[in-house]
């Protein structure tokens, strides 16, 4: 179902209008300092666009997970501040208590055009509850909604969902526009043939996807500790790796349904233990020595891989090959990223799906020659499940 957006507000009818905009400033802070400011860059051309329109522009977003019920000072947003005023050239309102009698006040005195945070939602006992009366609070701040916030859609909190039935417009941002469309065309209309990569450790954290995605997709490649499981079924020994024992049935069940849909690993990067990298070797699939475990796909199989995704017009990565933050365990995951980037050089459509395969993309420097890198981890793959967002049904329909 289409989204109305913020493409879709009359400029007379927001001009000095307050837009409450729920965004996603999920964002790790050392030291006090704000380490990687991708997500609020992400937010920018949202709020620049009803700047530029004359709102008033009051922020919304959690931070961590706060007990809830009382500011946390480590969870706190301060720190997002000056990282804001810099991106967007101006000073930012604080807005320390949004449940204080003096911050509606506070949002109805900013000029046209002014940005104003609001402290952590989740320092809200009601905000995880999706209750009402926080939700209230949070409306009595805005006229109009805008959900900016694809990263935690799949939440029904007060912040996400239930203010949305308050204030009205209620609309997606220009991020959340952005996601949905790439995401929601994976689902719909992809350019054919449709490779999917999944990776990642558990096939129980993936088995949706791929159950919603294998009627859709020309091929799913299978990387990550995940395909051990899959060797299990196939009757292999699988050393120390990791392998979901309850989940051998299922994966035999979906070999069976998939056919040459399904793509396994020949072979992977075997070594006696993380640490003990240096002794690393490539092994097949069904030769895993005994006390050793798989780390990452082997380079054969990135090859193949590689050769896979070359042929593609449509690629939806999420997971990665191997245990990518521990070098020399990182190759196959760097491959899938340099094979999304010269699909994309070629004209194919490659997305992203966030979490990991988002670091990874990062880490390989390679983030900007892909069609779009998703922010939102858990909720890109609920969408990928089919799943409603609470947080994207609850807007207005186009």
């Amino acid at each position: 179902m289409a989204k109305k957006t913020i493409e879709n507000l009359d400029t007379a009818a927001i001009l000095g209008r307050r837009a409450l905009v729920r965004v996603d400033f999920n964002v790790p802070v050392k030291d006090g300092k704000v380490s990687d400011d991708t997500r609020i860059r992400a937010a920018v051309p949202t709020i620049e666009d009803l700047k530029d329109r004359g709102a008033r522009i009051i922020l919304l977003s959690h931070l961590g997970r706060p007990k809830g019920g009382g500011p946390e000072p480590k969870y706190s947003l301060k720190p997002v501040v000056p990282v804001l005023e810099s991106l967007l050239g101006m000073p930012v309102a604080f807005i320390e208590d949004p449940a204080a009698p003096t911050a509606v006040e506070a949002t109805r005195e900013l000029p046209r055009g002014a940005v104003a945070l609001v402290e952590n939602t989740r320092f809200q006992a009601g905000e995880e509850k999706n209750d009402p009366a926080t939700a209230r609070m949070f409306a009595a701040l805005g006229d109009f909604f805008v959900n900016d916030a694809f990263g935690s859609a799949h939440r029904a909190h007060a912040s996400t969902e239930a203010v949305a039935h308050l204030l009205k417009p209620a609309v997606a941002g220009l991020l959340m526009e952005k996601e949905l469309g790439y995401l929601g065309g994976l689902l719909t209309s992809p350019a054919r043939p449709f490779v999917a990569i999944l990776g990642g450790a558990k096939i129980s954290g993936k088995i949706d996807v791929i159950q919603n995605l294998l009627p859709r997709v020309d091929r799913i490649l299978i990387g990550g500790a995940m395909a051990n499981t899959f060797f299990r079924a196939k009757g292999a020994a699988t050393g120390t790796s990791l392998v979901e024992d309850d989940r051998i049935a299922m994966a035999k069940d979906l070999l069976a349904r998939a056919g040459d849909k399904l793509v396994l690993p020949g072979g992977g990067v075997a070594a006696p233990s993380l640490e003990r990298a240096q002794e690393r070797r490539d092994v097949a699939w069904n030769a895993i020595p005994d006390g050793w475990a798989l780390y990452d796909i082997d380079a054969a199989t990135a090859t193949r891989f590689a050769e896979i995704v070359a042929g593609a017009k449509t690629v939806v990565w999420n997971g990665p090959m191997g245990v990518f933050e521990t070098p020399p365990f990182d190759q196959g995951t760097l491959a899938m990223a340099r094979a999304l980037a010269a699909a994309t050089a070629k004209g194919a459509t490659t997305v992203v799906g966030g979490g990991d395969s988002a670091a990874a993309i990062e880490q390989a420097k390679l983030a900007d020659k892909v069609s779009h890198v998703s922010t939102g981890g858990g909720a890109s793959l609920e969408f990928l499940e089919g799943k409603v967002l609470p947080g994207v049904a609850a807007l207005d329909d186009a």
